[in-house]
Order: C-alpha cells, then structure tokens, then sequence
C-alpha cells in the first residue's frame, strides 16, 4: 500500500539555478524508480534561516509530497543524508485528513491564482 508523504528540503544557499534542478531532479527520481508517484511539488526559493547551518543564513527550500511503499521512505533519507547539497530535510507521514487537507489548500491556492 503506498503512503503520502511530504518532505521539506534546505539546498545550500551557493547553488546555481542548474544545480538546484539537478538536486531536486535526483529525488524525485528516487521517488519514481521506486514506483513511487509525486502528488505536488513547490519551490519556496532562497529563505532566511532561523539559525545558521554550516555557516550559512539563508538556503533554498523545496517542498515535495508524494506516495511511496514504506520501505522507500528509509531510502530517500539516505540519499539526502549523503547528498553534501542539502543541508537539512524533514520527511513527514501525512494522515489522511493531513493529505485531505494539502489537497484542500492547494485547490483553494489554484482558484486564487485563476482569479
């Protein structure tokens, strides 16, 4: 049975516009050869920090939910554990009110945007 998930990912801040699509590329690939299947994806773009990581005050945030197998999940994290562009990552099950929710709000976000 596969799973929502939603991962919020903090790229380093020195990363051109190329590499950042590269990084983010590489996971959702993860996801898709895991026969997994990415419900939505959003780039919030070059964020101040809260505090400083790496030495850094800013980092690129990016937003993916997807539906996955529940072993794939460990997986991922691996890859964005090893991935030296990425420097933090959390990784959230959704409920279904949780997912119910997301859905909600980005219909409610979409019919903005047409207006």
């Amino acid at each position: 049975m596969l799973n929502n998930y939603e991962t919020v990912f903090i790229a380093n801040p020195v990363l051109s516009a190329p590499q950042m699509k590269e990084a983010v590329d590489k996971f959702k690939a993860i996801i898709t050869e895991g026969k997994g299947e990415i419900v939505h994806e959003e780039d919030w773009g070059l964020r101040k920090l809260a505090y400083p990581i790496q030495k850094k005050s800013t980092g690129f945030y990016y937003l993916i939910e997807y539906k996955v197998e529940g072993e794939l999940i460990n997986k991922i994290e691996t890859e964005f554990r090893r991935d030296e562009r990425v420097m933090r990552f959390l990784s959230v099950k959704l409920g279904k009110y949780a997912f119910a929710y997301a859905e909600k709000k980005r219909s409610m976000k979409q019919q903005k945007k047409e207006e």
